[in-house]
């Protein structure tokens, strides 16, 4: 059987293909044999997603584990990757685990670890669990109504302790209370219960089960947000999030479906922390955010760190620095330890919301606020599927014999962090990466113009061709 392996964010693999119950019973075995090594009496959090079988996935893992004596507690319906994360650290349980494959496509699954503390489990937990991954699948004969009637297995409403605690970090009635028209597209995930739930006036869209995500990723950027742009215009609203398939990431529009990218809701958050609340602390963020946003957090005084590509790096950098304020990467991941360190759209668009009552401002206001400070910039993204030889090609060019320049502009300096990040005059920036989770090469781009961040990311593709 093939080798299974964690990357960027978990396992994950195509239905049927790799991730199928054998297999999911192997790395299950792993996951037991780490847990009984390292505690007397583990306990475990597992939720799941409403993806393909991501139920019947949740329930033979849970099955599996508990019938090794492990503690489980099941959610009884599909639930948030933040919601199990919180529940882990409430409950002190040593281990989350999340059946989700994220913003992958449809046909994808998942296995997402999360540590005790309620972020990403650090790489060497994966590691070792990865090691003690046997090659061969595990029987688990079914004794589901004995481990129920033992409590060894108890299902367990995470949503509950989370809607329980935002009312308590939130006031939503005065929320509710923003002169603003306000949508949501949950994109067909495990946010399509809990936001239309705490804010009951927004106007909800693809807020129901399809596993097939209507033919699209269930990742909130540009090329998969022009049916909720189109409805943002048709019903007139002023402001739209967007939360990926396990309610991790977020996105966002403006009026008309205008879209604002990741980078700038990073920066509404920190500005409001700063500026607004007058908090300060260290500010973590992966190598793909815009220069900008280090900038704006150095400006202030705060000092930056940057990691590699991959919110687990993020989480395991804040548990060593306990005065982060905030964590961040470009795909829309945004953590406040203060509240968990994980993702959590929900949370993130409340605090945006939330910035909006105290300071009575509008969004077109802050943002010029924070151009007051870095200058006003545009990024772009391309994933591209292009062919497994060009791509090492062009990834062995970039460490072997960079260009001296892109698009008319000198390269500065390269950042080697992860994937090659190349800094040009200006103030503009050109990256290249390979997914850790899908067979794409990715291409970031920022300047000053969104016509400029265009014209890099093109450049790029001709540069790799020419190879």
């Amino acid at each position: 059987m093939r080798p299974i392996r964690f990357g960027t964010d978990g396992w994950r693999a195509i239905i049927a293909k790799d991730f199928t119950f054998d297999n999911l019973s192997r790395i299950t075995e792993a996951t037991a044999q780490w847990l009984q090594r390292r505690h007397t009496q583990p306990k475990v959090m597992i939720g799941y997603d409403c993806r393909f079988l991501s139920d019947k996935f949740a329930e033979a893992v849970a099955q599996q584990l508990a019938q090794k004596g492990i503690k489980v507690y099941l959610s009884p319906s599909f639930a948030t990757t933040p919601m199990v994360s919180f529940a882990t650290m409430q409950h002190q349980c040593h281990l989350g685990i999340v059946i989700t494959a994220s913003h992958n496509p449809p046909e994808y699954s998942g296995y997402k670890l999360k540590a005790s503390y309620g972020g990403p489990a650090p790489v060497s937990i994966l590691q070792e669990i990865e090691a003690l991954i046997p090659p061969d699948p595990v029987e688990v004969p079914d004794k589901w109504e004995v481990l129920l009637q033992e409590r060894q297995l108890e299902i367990y409403d995470m949503e509950a302790l989370y809607y329980n605690y935002i009312k308590s970090r939130f006031d939503l009635k005065a929320l509710a209370k923003l002169p603003y028209r306000i949508g949501f597209d949950a994109m067909y995930g495990a946010g399509q219960r809990i936001f239309p739930k705490l804010l009951p006036s927004i106007e909800s869209f693809r807020c129901e089960i399809n596993p097939s995500f209507g033919g699209i990723n269930p990742e909130p950027i540009p090329k998969n947000l022009s049916d909720f742009a189109m409805f943002m215009r048709d019903r007139g609203l002023d402001l739209g999030f967007i939360l990926d398939g396990d309610a991790d990431r977020i996105g966002m529009m403006g009026p008309g479906g205008k879209y604002i990218d990741a980078h700038h809701i990073i920066l509404l958050v920190l500005h409001y922390l700063v500026r607004y609340r007058g908090e300060r602390g260290r500010v973590i963020l992966s190598l793909s955010c815009a220069t900008r946003v280090g900038e704006y957090a150095r400006r202030q005084g705060l000092p930056v760190e940057i990691t590699p590509v991959g919110f687990k790096y993020i989480a395991e950098r804040m548990q060593t620095n306990p005065d982060t304020l905030l964590g961040a990467e470009e795909s829309g991941g945004v953590a406040i330890p203060s509240h968990i360190p994980e993702r959590d759209g929900t949370f993130v668009a409340l605090m945006i919301l939330q910035m909006l009552a105290e300071t009575g401002k509008s969004l077109e206001m802050l943002l010029k606020e924070i151009y007051e400070v870095v200058g006003p910039f545009a990024v772009d993204r391309l994933d591209w599927s292009v062919e497994e030889d060009r791509k090492r090609k062009a990834l062995h060019q970039l460490e072997e014999r960079p260009p001296a320049a892109f698009a008319g502009k000198a390269i500065q300096a390269i950042d080697r962090t992860d994937g090659y990040k190349l800094l040009l005059e200006g103030g503009e920036a050109i990256m290249f990466r390979a997914s850790g989770t899908e067979p794409i090469l990715r291409i970031y781009s920022e300047a000053e113009t969104a016509e400029r961040a265009e014209a890099l990311i093109t450049a790029g593709q001709e540069w790799v061709m020419s190879l």
